[in-house]
């Protein structure tokens, strides 16, 4: 990953982290906390993609697993969002802007009840049974409704940051490197002509209006005399 994506991936994180950990962990809500931190970790990993989201989810479990007052066994949080990021990242376009907002409020629900499936499964694989006691159930409905809920929210500002961070005019490479083809096949695609040619086509018409010219002015000199 570039410094660019590194530093704002980093930043995004830890505040998400901070508002999960410090504001919505503390409203009680029945079922499931909002996982904020899952949000970020899709916002970004549908711009850079499945090898991005994967480092990315990667890097904010192992945040989330060290941070307090995590009570669980670390690396399982970085598990689950390593595996969420990448499947995330797969439905990354082409061109790194999705046509509706279908597609991501979809890849919404399906993590939210994939991660808290996988969290669960791994911490039946390690011997934690909260899962049971609370209730897998209304684990999984609440976790998909808070996560649609405050996914329209931040999911379009993180794919707004990661898409500007990346339009860098700085980077040597990404979309801001590919715009002037872009713009070039836009224009050339709405003209029907190349610029190579236009440019051709200016001057040849300037070497024409010269000829001209100068022949105009051998006519008027062999008038005078």
């Amino acid at each position: 990953m570039r410094l660019n994506r590194i530093l704002l991936s980093s930043a995004l994180v830890v505040v998400a982290l901070v508002i999960q950990v410090s504001v919505l962990a503390r409203l009680h809500l029945p079922g499931a906390v909002p996982d904020l931190l899952l949000l970020t970790v899709l916002g970004l990993a549908m711009v850079y993609g499945h090898v991005g989201g994967a480092l990315v989810g990667f890097g904010a479990g192992l945040l989330a697993d060290l941070a307090p007052p995590a009570d669980h066994a670390a690396g399982r949080y970085a598990l689950v969002l390593c595996v969420t990021g990448y499947f995330a990242g797969l439905i990354k376009p082409g061109n790194g802007r999705l046509k509706s907002a279908t597609g991501p409020m979809a890849v919404v629900v399906a993590a939210a009840v994939g991660s808290t499936l996988l969290y669960a499964g791994v911490g039946a694989l390690v011997g934690d049974t909260a899962a049971r006691h609370v209730g897998l159930t209304g684990l999984l409905f609440s976790a998909a409704l808070y996560d649609l809920l405050l996914a329209p929210f931040v999911v379009p500002g993180i794919m707004w940051l990661a898409r500007r961070a990346d339009n860098d005019p700085l980077a040597e490479s990404g979309p801001a490197a590919k715009a002037g083809g872009i713009s070039t096949g836009w224009l050339s695609s709405g003209t029907g002509l190349r610029i190579g040619s236009q440019r051709g086509g200016l001057g040849a018409l300037k070497a024409k209006a010269r000829t001209r010219s100068a022949r105009v002015g051998r006519i008027k000199g062999v008038k005078r005399l």
